[in-house]
Parts: structure tokens; sequence; C-alpha cells
């Protein structure tokens, strides 16, 4: 079976319901993947996974304006991310909300929070550096750290963070600003699904997308 490259299928044919196979690439997984594609269907239709799955599509239809959809097959959003999000935990019927942030984004978490809780959740949030851990109690070497080797760096806890909103109960887990690598942890180890509302990005300000479409990035490697 061959690997799949979406990403360099420029026509995404599968998106138009294309079903002449001498019209894909070697690689789409229309082609070599047959069989697993059926397997997940099936998927789809468990009941952990059904109701879900369906919100999910329900809070994608209403994040555009229904009526330019309906009449002018025009897709307008009307929904930032955090309200989305907002609005799926009430379809799914969540009541806690956990948030892990960075502590370089106290301020966007904290405004998080507020939004959040207006919408009626109760919400339990989780520092980056919380437990106030060396580094290097951690396994870090001591020149990893970013200042002084010699002095406190607090090291990000992201297994801590997971622990603390796990033993809370958390419904869902929401990422702000965590870095690489460390809201991976965070993910492998939540109990509660997890999603993003701002991935870690020093060089753009948070804004990882712009890197993609400005000319000033475009020799990034």
């Amino acid at each position: 079976m061959l690997e799949p490259k979406c990403a360099k299928c420029k026509p995404k044919y599968c998106s138009q319901g294309i079903k002449d196979e001498s019209l894909l690439p070697s690689f789409c997984p229309l082609k070599t993947s047959k069989s697993l594609i059926k397997e997940v269907k099936r998927k789809y239709k468990t009941k952990e996974i059904k109701n879900f799955y369906i919100q999910a599509a329900l809070t994608e239809k209403e994040a555009y304006d229904e009526k330019e959809a309906r009449e002018k097959g025009r897709t307008v959003p009307v929904r930032p991310r955090i309200r989305e999000i907002a609005e799926f935990s009430k379809k799914i019927g969540a009541k806690k909300i956990g948030i892990a942030f960075c502590s370089g984004l106290s301020d966007e978490a904290a405004r998080a929070s507020s939004i959040i809780e207006k919408h009626g959740f109760e919400i339990c949030s989780a520092v980056c550096c919380c437990g106030a851990v060396d580094k290097s109690e951690l396994g870090v070497p001591p020149e990893y750290k970013i200042i002084d080797p010699q002095k406190f760096e607090a090291g990000c806890n992201p297994l801590l963070q997971a622990e603390l909103l796990n033993k809370a109960k958390t419904d869902i887990n929401v990422i702000i600003g965590l870095c690489v690598g460390h809201d991976m942890l965070f993910t492998m180890n939540s109990q509660a699904p997890v999603t993003t509302l701002i991935v870690k990005d020093r060089f753009t300000g948070h804004n990882p997308v712009i890197s993609l479409y400005t000319k000033y990035h475009k020799n990034i490697v």
C-alpha cells in the first residue's frame, strides 16, 4: 500500500466526489486503500464516535452564514474558533473545560477563560510551569537552559498539567500556546479530548500560518 501524499494533489478530487480512478494520482487512498476506507467508515457508527462526529459536523455548518450558503452557495464565516469550541462543548454535553496554557500567554488564557465561562462552563486551568520544578530535575542538561545554566529555570510540565486536569475530571481540554513537543506530551496524557485554540509560534506572534503566506518568510527552512 502506497503512503498517502494528499498535500501533493492539487485538484483534491475526493472533495468533489469524483470516482473516476483514471483521474486520481497513484498515491490517492481512493486507489490504494479501499478496504481501509470501508473499515474506517464503520467506526463512525460506533457509540463512542457517532454523536461526537455528528455534533462536530453541525458545529462546522453553524460556523457559516446559513442564508449565504443556501441561497448563494457561498461559505461566509460567522464565528471565531473560541466560539466554535464553546458551541461544540455544549452540543456534546460538556460541563467542565480545562485549559492548558503557556505562561507567556497568560493574558490570552485569562481572556479565553472569561469568554468560555460566559457560555456557562466551569473552567479549570493549568499553567506550563506548574509545580515550580527546575529543568535539571526533569532530566534536562543544564546547558539546555535558555538563560543561565546555574540558575533556577522552571521547566514546562505538560505531564503535571494533564494530571491536574485529569484529577479535575474535565470533559474537554484546550491548549493555549504550549511548546512543540510539550503540546504532544500533554495530549498523549490527557484523559479528556484535546483541541487547540492557540499554537506556540514565537517568531510570528503565535500566527504560524503567516509563514506560509508572506514572501518575507518564503526562505524559512
